[in-house]
């Protein structure tokens, strides 16, 4: 029941992220909001999933992905017990093969859709059917059914709707009669101002800029205002990428990476059992203050040498297309053997400046996959001369965390390092091209002890998240 709840919030999240044109988060809630309603049989989960699938699909259209928005609306209706929904997915149908000037296509669906008995689904319908049928016959007349249609959409105050029949009418009379074209242009930009829609204001101003020489000027600068302010930018590549996940995780199952992935769970599971003894047996042998500073000390390692270490060992594994046993069991004793060091406070043995060097480029590779490519520029040995062997733990976890925290959120399909010396002065600049941080930042366990690392070596650490894509995080820290 928590599992429908919330995949119902997500996929209403889904639908205000599309309404307001952020259509790569629309994808990214829909996935989500699909984990939770996979193999849901009950009525109101098929009407959420349903719903969620038409969501996918309107995002796609508007990125220009057809076939996809094509796909998944035809697996809307699939599902869906609503003859009214199924209905309204074939308006949609058509509405995407008009996009596409697949003039007959279009009116096909359009006819399906003129069986609602929705009145603003009907409206919509007669709205797109009239303007298919103008586009395939110049001759034809349409502007009675699309009257018909406005005034339907006026009458039940469907504002979206009266724009969309204001901008097809404004559209006809451009062609046929530009005089009487402005007025239906004005009202729509009145329209989209009340309706908050910064799409519909650009689609009115730009009609307006066409139709109102008078009023030119005030128009274009309104117009490159609005259009600077938008970011509406898409990444067609990841959404490519969220699409097949969404797809496979629906449709398919790796039995192989199944079976491994709960292989892998179960070690870290014991891993975490012994270190959760571990700390019980710390803590009886300490006084009060001393148990305080120890969880918060032990909470790290663990976060940073177990957790992040496992999660290092299981990307290897999904990236691998043979799995070698061996191997990952000696990556594993490895880790395992790290966590014996926290508990008797072993010190980090000394790596000379190559060891350095190449532990932070192995470490950066083993994250490269089918989807996502690494770079490294600069790691050269001298970067690491004097760097002292706990601040370049320090360091090396920090970089473990900022790449667990790409493969678990980011979405990016190329992330780069750069290193810098400058004098007694490392520089190190982290880009990825990924959904960036949304919002202002939350120091959660990660971020928490990143933030510890950094102010251990005297360091900062900055994290740009207000350019148009992608995340920049900036790292220096002294030579002692």
């Amino acid at each position: 029941m928590i599992k429908q709840k919330t995949g119902r919030a997500l996929a209403n999240l889904a639908i205000i992220e599309n309404d307001k044109g952020d259509y790569h988060a629309s994808i990214a809630s829909s996935i989500e909001a699909e984990k939770l309603l996979q193999n849901k049989n009950d009525s109101i989960s098929k009407s959420i999933a349903s719903s969620n699938y038409n969501s996918v699909a309107i995002a796609s259209k508007n990125l220009k992905n057809f076939k996809d928005a094509i796909e998944y609306y035809n697996r809307a209706i699939s599902i869906s017990d609503n003859k009214v929904d199924s209905l309204a997915f074939y308006n949609n149908i058509g509405d995407t093969y008009l996009e596409q000037l697949d003039i007959q296509s279009a009116k096909m669906f359009f006819q399906k859709a003129l069986q609602t008995t929705d009145s603003i689904d009907y409206a919509r319908a007669l709205n797109n059917l009239a303007k298919t049928k103008f586009l395939e016959n110049s001759s034809y007349n349409p502007i009675p059914d699309l009257l018909q249609a406005w005034k339907i959409r006026k009458k039940f105050k469907d504002n979206i709707g009266i724009n969309s029949s204001l901008a097809t009418i404004a559209d006809y009379y451009i062609i046929k009669d530009k005089t009487k074209a402005l007025p239906y242009a004005e009202e729509m930009y009145k329209i989209a101002i009340q309706n908050k829609s910064p799409d519909d204001r650009l689609e009115a101003l730009n009609k307006l800029i066409r139709l109102d020489p008078e009023n030119y000027s005030k128009n274009f600068h309104a117009y490159n205002f609005l259009i600077d302010s938008l970011h509406t930018v898409r990444n067609n590549s990841k959404n490519q990428f969220a699409l097949i996940r969404f797809g496979n995780e629906k449709l398919k199952t790796d039995n192989i990476r199944n079976e491994n992935r709960i292989l892998w769970l179960s070690f870290a599971l014991g891993i975490l059992v012994l270190i959760t003894i571990i700390i019980s047996v710390w803590y009886k042998k300490r006084k009060e203050i001393e148990v305080k500073n120890t969880q918060l000390k032990m909470s790290k390692k663990v976060h940073d040498v177990v957790a992040n270490g496992i999660y290092q060992v299981m990307t290897k594994i999904e990236n691998q297309e043979h799995f070698d046993k061996e191997e990952a069991l000696d990556e594993l004793e490895f880790v395992y053997e790290k966590s014996r060091d926290i508990s008797y406070e072993k010190h980090d043995v000394e790596h000379d400046t190559k060891d350095n060097k190449d532990r932070i480029s192995n470490l950066i590779a083993s994250f490269k996959n089918d989807t996502t490519d690494t770079y490294i520029v600069g790691n050269e040995s001298e970067i690491w001369n004097g760097v002292s062997p706990s601040s370049f733990e320090d360091v090396f976890q920090i970089i473990r965390e900022l790449m667990v925290n790409m493969k678990k959120h980011s979405q990016a399909s190329r992330v780069i390092f750069k290193f810098e010396r400058t004098d007694n002065l490392v520089k190190i600049q982290y880009t990825d091209d990924g959904i960036g941080i949304p919002g202002d930042l939350i120091y959660k366990n990660g971020l928490t002890n990143t933030g510890t690392r950094i102010a251990a070596i005297c360091g900062e650490i900055i994290f740009d998240n207000k350019s148009e894509k992608g995340l920049k995080i900036t790292i220096s820290f002294p030579v002692s």
